[in-house]
């Protein structure tokens, strides 16, 4: 692959080596050089922050109390299920070590060309689908707006919007990493305070005393518990990209540091602005979030918040984009950077008019994010596994090297340990998963518990420590 080198100016930015806010990146999955590196690890607060001041969190949080728990039980599963951005964070520290993406690091775990398939699934499809997700989100308020303003309800105002709100995520992603840093940070004071003047209308219209109408109990308690885990635990193992936002920082920096800026970064909004979801709920009909929170809010307000909606789904979304296009170069596409972001935008618009146009929003956000930990979860506990056996010692150069017979390439191209543990994991957690779309036998058989995250990270981290220490693929340090 060729690579372009920086010119002097671009070399004189906040973000060495990664172009200047405002110019397109132009770098792939190619290896940073220690001269073009710069930073703070404490930038990437603002990194995480930005995409998860989220009203998509307002939507997962309503939807807890919609499943019939109480306030307190929405919380604690909140406040739980969101310290997986731990693993986030953990799996970060390997982006500045490395130097390059975490999609090529994960050759580490699976081989040169079991790698490949693997991002296909979790670094391409799932990618897009949540992409898909994010855009449904923001296009939802998005075309509320415009029959607000008059424009007529039909498929083809509702397209408009999708695609608008498309193209410009893609521009985020074309643009790259010294934009996406230094645009994020003044965007996520932008949309804490708008959404903090959401929270405020919200507040005045919690019910502090609300319990459900007919709480659960027994086996029926167990089986919400479960399924809210799931939900809220999915969006942070669908953060395998976290390398990808860090590796333009210097080789030295520290690994706590990146990993706890990253974490804490995601989990404080992602908690706050979900708990106000679960607020809402218990005085506002949120089957329909979009409608129940404008009619709260001040008319001359609306706008602004739509606009606020709309921004943080391409902040979100352009994190997304960005790293799936690494992907697919790292699958061997021989594509540069910003035509792979074309094409996993192209993918993920036509998933999310799907959505809008064909399915029930709020059915395909609950379903969606149950089912994708089956893959996820495994892949999360993989690659966390594998850091701690190696002490976060990788190098960019031996990682960058396919050849038959090097470093990666272990058997046949594949390394057994990851494949057997992010297949193993997988099918443990599909039967212990329990979805509108799918239910696991052992979930079945246990009163439609969902566990299907704690029992496929389990499963996937013995797996492969066991298997790796075995064959000795991994040496010891």
């Amino acid at each position: 692959m060729t690579t372009t080198k920086p010119t002097p100016d671009a070399r004189s930015q906040d973000i060495p080596g990664s172009g200047s806010a405002g110019h397109r990146e132009t770098r792939g999955i190619d290896q940073v050089p220690a001269d073009e590196r710069g930073g703070d690890p404490r930038r990437l607060f603002a990194v995480w922050a930005a995409p998860n001041v989220s009203y998509l969190s307002f939507v997962v949080g309503a939807t807890l109390i919609i499943m019939g728990l109480s306030l307190v039980q929405a919380i604690g599963l909140i406040l739980a299920g969101n310290l997986l951005w731990i693993c986030t964070g953990v799996i970060a520290a390997s982006g500045p070590v490395a130097g390059t993406s975490g999609s090529v690091i994960s050759r580490a775990m699976y081989g040169v060309l079991g790698n490949k398939v693997v991002l296909v699934l979790t670094g391409w499809l799932i990618a897009a689908a949540y992409l898909a997700l994010n855009w449904s989100a923001a296009s939802v308020a998005g075309i509320g707006l415009a029959a607000r303003y008059g424009l007529p309800d039909d498929s083809a105002v509702d397209a408009a919007v999708i695609c608008a709100i498309a193209a410009g995520t893609i521009l985020i992603a074309i643009y790259g990493y010294a934009t996406i840093v230094r645009l994020y940070s003044g965007l996520s004071v932008f949309l804490t305070v708008v959404f903090v003047v959401v929270t405020g209308y919200v507040l005045a219209e919690t019910d502090w005393s609300y319990t459900p109408a007919e709480p659960l109990h027994g086996a029926a308690l167990a089986a919400a518990l479960g399924a809210g885990f799931t939900i809220i635990a999915s969006t942070p193992l669908s953060y395998a990209n976290s390398p990808d936002l860090a590796r333009y920082l210097p080789r030295d920096s520290n690994p706590y540091a990146i990993a706890g800026w990253t974490a804490v970064g995601a989990y404080l909004p992602s908690v706050v602005f979900t708990t106000v979801g679960a607020l809402a709920a218990t005085g506002l009909d949120m089957s329909d979030p979009e409608a129940a929170l404008e009619s709260i809010l001040p008319g001359w307000f609306i706008p602004v918040f739509v606009i606020a909606v709309v921004v943080n789904t391409m902040t979100n979304n352009g994190m997304t984009a960005y790293s799936a296009s690494l992907s697919i170069q790292s699958v061997g596409v021989r594509l540069a950077r910003i035509p792979a972001v074309l094409i996993i935008g192209v993918l993920g618009t036509a998933m999310t008019l799907y959505a809008i146009l064909v399915v029930d929003f709020l059915d395909s956000v609950q379903t969606m994010l149950q089912l994708v930990v089956v893959a996820t979860g495994p892949a999360m506990a993989v690659a966390v596994t594998d850091l701690i056996l190696r002490r976060n010692r990788y190098h960019g150069a031996d990682l960058l090297e396919q050849r038959r017979g090097g470093p990666f390439w272990y058997h046949r191209g594949v390394h057994p340990a990851g494949v057997l543990a992010l297949v193993g994991g997988g099918l443990v957690s599909a039967m212990w998963v329990n979805t509108s779309f799918w239910t696991g036998p052992i979930a079945a058989a246990m009163a439609d518990v969902d566990l299907a995250i704690p029992s496929g990270m389990i499963t996937a981290a013995a797996i492969y420590w066991g298997v790796s220490r075995g064959t000795g693929t991994i040496p010891r340090t």
